[in-house]
């Protein structure tokens, strides 16, 4: 038994499975998740044929320097925006230079809400190598930090299997 739900060890193993099919490396961005979806991919024995890397860039600085986000993006729309997370997308997919990247950005709580922008907001984002950027915004609502952080990681996981498949 690994330390995540049934459902999260079933959704990686499947996306696991779907890159291994495809010989795609597969490499994440997170922000609030701090690493999270990673530790699901590699939970699963032998993700390390398909997992490369994951980049935990939480502040504004990190998101920047590691993976290229536009400091001018940020400004204007701030760290849990569409536009950020589909350049922590992009900006993962090219530094790792992975098929396949998830970037995940929110308000896991249970402060750090504001009009707009309530706790429990995410934004996600998918890039492929051949240019499909998929964005998803979800409100989970103010439902506890790890609720929100585990049911960020199971959304994710949707979306890496949806693009794999």
């Amino acid at each position: 038994m690994g330390i995540f739900s049934d459902e999260i060890e079933k959704l990686a193993t499947d996306v696991l499975e779907q890159c291994r099919q495809k010989k795609w490396q597969l490499a994440t961005a997170e922000s609030c998740t701090g690493g999270l979806i990673g530790g699901a991919l590699t939970d699963i024995a032998g993700s390390s044929d398909v997992f490369d890397r994951g980049f935990i860039t939480y502040s504004n600085k990190a998101k920047a320097r590691v993976i290229g986000v536009s400091t001018d993006i940020l400004r204007a729309h701030g760290a849990v925006s569409e536009e950020t997370a589909r350049e922590m997308a992009l900006g993962a997919l090219k530094t790792a230079g992975a098929n396949l990247t998830v970037a995940v950005t929110g308000i896991a709580g249970p402060g750090g809400g504001g009009p707009g922008k309530p706790v429990g907001l995410v934004h996600f984002a998918v890039a492929t190598e051949d240019g499909v950027l998929e964005h998803r915004k979800m409100e989970y609502g103010d439902l506890g930090r790890s609720e929100v952080r585990l049911a960020t990681v199971t959304t994710a996981l949707e979306m890496l299997l949806a693009a794999a498949s």
